[in-house]
């Protein structure tokens, strides 16, 4: 397939459309936080979540002309208070901003497990539970409403390809012009550099990455540093 590259952003080409669309078309930016940030961490080295949802969903949005933002989903895990009161707060202030701004947010606790290290010391682990289910349901039943002509997800979890797979069942059935990108952060020497099957790809360069920062702090007056 061809690449065309623009702006510090590379498409693969695979269109996900079925009738014409009057303009503007309407876009939806469905974030899953988490997946974005690790693949930020990977790519640009980053070390705590220091993206703005709303510049990345809009710096996307402009890349084609004719597309109006209409709404933002942020999905996140976040720490109980009582795991780690410096991250729990963080996420919480920034969730705060984000419904200020107009953004849909949904988060869940995450779950702990516990487990030996090599010194046979317990360590606990943190893993999101619902999140990628949470995401496929929306996309779902958004396209169902008709509420997007172009869907962009912001995330690599393979959970999703089957939300992916059942839009393009959506998209006959009700005989609707109708589109997916898959954004996600991109360095040549990252372990996968390939969007979601069937999808339209963005692939975000440090240079578009470094101009979507979220200059506002929310570390919690707890004290902390980022780690």
């Amino acid at each position: 397939m061809p690449v065309i590259p623009l702006g510090g952003v590379i498409f693969l080409m695979n269109v996900f459309c079925h009738l014409p669309q009057l303009y503007p078309r309407r876009v939806h930016a469905f974030f899953d936080a988490q997946n974005l940030y690790q693949t930020a961490k990977e790519c640009f080295k980053v070390n705590y979540p220091n993206f703005d949802p709303i510049k990345l969903a809009k710096a996307a949005t402009q890349l084609e002309a004719g597309r109006e933002l209409s709404k933002i989903h942020f999905y996140t895990g976040v720490h109980k208070k009582e795991q780690n009161e410096f991250w729990h707060k963080f996420w919480m202030n920034k969730l705060a901003g984000l419904r200020r701004a107009g953004v849909d947010v949904f988060f869940r606790y995450l779950k702990y497990s516990k487990s030996l290290d090599d010194a046979g010391e317990t360590i606990i682990k943190p893993r999101e539970k619902g999140i990628d289910v949470k995401i496929s349901i929306d996309l779902i039943r958004l396209a169902q409403k008709r509420e997007y002509d172009i869907a962009i997800i912001f995330s690599q979890d393979t959970d999703l390809q089957e939300a992916v797979d059942e839009l393009y069942d959506i998209r006959k059935e009700l005989n609707i012009w109708l589109k997916l990108e898959c954004a996600f952060p991109f360095d040549e020497r990252m372990i996968n550099p390939r969007g979601l099957n069937k999808t339209h790809w963005i692939r975000i360069e440090k240079d578009l990455y470094d101009l979507c920062l979220d200059n506002n702090d929310y570390r919690p007056t707890c004290g902390g540093l980022f780690k």
